[in-house]
């Protein structure tokens, strides 16, 4: 009988539902920051200023830009939390290329995809983090970094969005980066108050 205080595990359909649930709520908060011409930080910053830059539809980019990731992810990490969060990758990817099919916008004001979009992406981030798995790229980095230092993830991910957004001058008008810094601070502030470590004791 394991001990009072040991953490609930999450059954494997437990797991399969957040990574599901993930890519459907992460997916309209990127396609919300899409559809007002918007950017983050992160590996999905990268894939936004490609598919800027290029064309090339913003999930397939996303996946791609993930896969040197998997590696540190496989040995530093877990093989469990590698697996997870390749799926979760493919999944959001996936979602996001489908979500014109199904959703489209008539007209959205930038200040509300920019907040709107950062807290949901925040949710769909938290959702993964607490099964164990994450968006990948950098967020896998940080996630190891607040499992292994105690850094909180929210702090450490606005520090390199905060970079990231900042490459995007080349590409973007100033005003659309201001607005987009508005929407990395929704994103990070919602992982900083909701994601502590010590707070979540489920895996």
């Amino acid at each position: 009988m394991p001990p009072a205080n040991a953490p609930l595990r999450h059954s494997r359909f437990e797991d399969a539902q957040a990574l599901v649930a993930a890519a459907l709520v992460g997916s309209l908060g990127l396609g919300l920051l899409k559809e007002a011409g918007l950017i983050t930080g992160g590996t999905v910053g990268l894939a936004f200023l490609a598919h800027y830059a290029s064309g090339v539809s913003l999930g397939s980019l996303f996946f791609a830009i993930n896969v040197p990731f998997m590696a540190f992810a496989w040995f530093r990490v877990g093989h469990a939390f590698a697996v997870k969060t390749l799926c979760a990758i493919a999944l959001l990817s996936l979602a996001t290329d489908l979500l014109p099919r199904v959703l489209s916008f008539g007209g959205i004001d930038p200040l509300y995809a920019a907040v709107m979009g950062g807290v949901l992406a925040g949710i769909a981030m938290i959702i993964l983090f607490r099964h164990q798995a994450s968006l990948g790229g950098l967020n896998i980095v940080v996630h190891w970094l607040q499992e292994r230092f105690g850094w909180r993830a929210g702090y450490v991910q606005l520090a390199i969005d905060a970079a990231i957004i900042g490459t995007s001058l080349a590409l973007l008008p100033l005003e659309r980066i201001l607005v987009s810094l508005l929407g990395a601070a929704a994103l990070n502030l919602t992982l900083a108050i909701n994601h502590r470590p010590g707070r979540y004791m489920a895996v």
